[in-house]
């Protein structure tokens, strides 16, 4: 037994019980078992002063989104832009200082508020403005020498500035807006339509708009302060929860790999929270974790392989992670990683970009003033070899359905790949918008009339005017597509000149 006058933890001297035929029993003892877990020693590190981007000017516009977009090939950041909204995409490997005429991407003629890469082509960015649209944009694989004005297809139906974006996660083309308008539309930007409008289910600004892991739910947060998971095809609120947190600070919703929901807000007092919640009983969360008291909103990055949620405050200089478990008290707090300089916006780089040799489980590009800096978190391991129990397969880039299949009421879990030989990305692929024609859909049928010699000469004139305008269409289209294509060897020729004389 331990000796009285030991203190908790240290054994004193005593028998061995084993010589008793009836050791006597041992008093229950309050020492703390730790939780086992191969996330418990995850390691943050800043990049190195060669691994940063440098002379950004990154934009001061007041908006709670992450300013920041990364897939594995580049690297978009929304920056300061006079008359209008511009973003700046860099190839990822092209760290150090940016030069201050580095094309930028200038379609809008409002300030960018969001931005997203396409999960299913790495080429493939969607912008949102207070311009009221969306556009989105092919970046081609070489660096242009001129700003990408021309989108591929712009998208209307908002009346008022557009905040958030969000790509479908498993069908092709499908993608989501959300406006101060309080209406979320789902496009489908293969053809320039819009596919559902919910424009009846907030009666306030829309704050977070989250998709599940196969894209048959959303998760969104508003201003009312009313947590909401909707059923988008059906337009329907299946579970909704008033006042998840108590202050009147924006708060945020993630779905977790299992279906759970994570949010942070505010208490009564200011104090940011985590909560975790069961879309089965929403009376109250399964947890609920305090932090500080600070303003800055906390937005949330999900990691559904490990199960780790990272929570970056704008403002903040530091990033907290908590591992997400079946098991209580269900969220596990793990640490903090802390520098001296506050975060303007953040991207975090799918799982497939990261690099495995390293024991890489997350990589975030935190927006400074001036510069975007990697923050890079390991789990220090021994061995070279692939560490399977840190990576399971993961989404890849392939959709698993299409947008009319997902529009019918079909859902398909995301298409995973392993990342064992490492993730090489496919070639780039061309976005081609077919947008229907509306001379394919024919006059609705009626009750036939007699046409008088008239009609009949009018009606012959209009197609005869028709075939005409189509034929010059038609001549016209081809005459752009051939100085288009002389453009792109132009630039060819010049970025192969330019990097000769390197």
């Amino acid at each position: 037994m331990p000796h009285p006058s030991c203190s908790e933890g240290e054994q004193g001297p005593s028998p061995n019980l084993l010589s008793h035929p009836h050791p006597p029993p041992l008093p229950a003892m309050s020492r703390r078992v730790v939780r086992q877990s191969k996330f418990r020693h995850v390691f943050g590190q800043a990049g190195k002063a060669e691994q940063t981007y440098e002379d950004i000017r990154v934009s001061k516009v007041t908006w709670d989104s992450s300013f920041c977009a990364v897939n594995p090939k580049f690297l978009a950041i929304i920056v300061e832009a006079g008359g209008g909204g511009a973003f700046i995409v860099l190839p990822l490997a092209k760290t150090g200082r940016v030069d201050k005429n580095h094309p930028t991407v200038n379609g809008h003629t409002a300030p960018v508020l969001d931005i997203d890469w396409c999960p299913h082509n790495d080429s493939v960015i969607a912008s949102a403005s207070e311009d009221t649209t969306i556009m989105v944009w092919q970046i081609p694989d070489y660096t242009p020498v001129r700003n990408i004005t021309e989108p591929i297809v712009t998208l209307e139906g908002h009346s008022k500035r557009v905040g958030i974006l969000s790509w479908h996660p498993t069908a092709r083309n499908v993608l989501l807006s959300a406006g101060g308008d309080n209406v979320i539309i789902i496009w489908n930007v293969g053809t320039g339509e819009m596919l559902l409008s919910l424009d009846d289910m907030h009666p306030d600004v829309i704050h977070s708009v989250c998709w599940n892991t196969n894209g048959s739910l959303l998760s969104t947060t508003c201003k009312d302060k009313t947590l909401r998971v909707i059923d988008p095809r059906k337009g329907q609120v299946v579970a909704e929860r008033a006042r998840p947190h108590e202050g009147a600070r924006p708060m945020r919703a993630i779905f977790t790999a299992v279906g759970k929901l994570l949010s942070t807000g505010f208490s009564r007092m200011s104090e940011r929270q985590l909560a975790l919640w069961d879309l089965n009983n929403f009376e109250e969360p399964m947890a609920l974790q305090e932090m500080d008291t600070s303003n800055g909103v906390l937005l949330p990055f999900y990691d559904p392989d490990s199960g780790i949620v990272y929570l970056c405050g704008k403002g903040d200089s530091s990033i907290r992670y908590f591992e997400i478990t079946d098991e209580p008290p269900f969220v596990h707090y793990l640490n903090t990683f802390s520098s001296k300089e506050p975060q303007r916006g953040m991207g975090f780089m799918p799982k497939r970009g990261l690099d495995v040799s390293k024991c890489e489980i997350a990589r975030f590009y935190k927006l400074h003033e001036r510069k975007c800096e990697p923050i890079i978190m390991t789990v220090p391991r021994k061995s070279d070899l692939f560490q399977d129990d840190l990576y399971p397969d993961t989404p890849g880039p392939e959709p698993s359905l299409e947008a009319d299949e997902w529009l019918a009421g079909q859902d398909a879990d995301p298409i995973l790949i392993s990342l064992r030989d490492g993730y090489v990305p496919p070639k780039s692929r061309e976005l081609r918008v077919t947008k229907r024609n509306i001379l394919d859909v024919r006059p609705p049928t009626g009750p036939r009339r007699s046409q008088s010699a008239s009609d009949a000469s009018f009606s012959q004139q209009q197609q005869q005017t028709l075939e005409t305008l189509l034929e010059e269409m038609k001549s016209l289209r081809e005459r752009v597509q051939a100085q288009e294509e002389r453009i792109t060897a132009l630039e060819n020729m010049l970025c192969e000149f330019v990097d000769g004389t390197d």
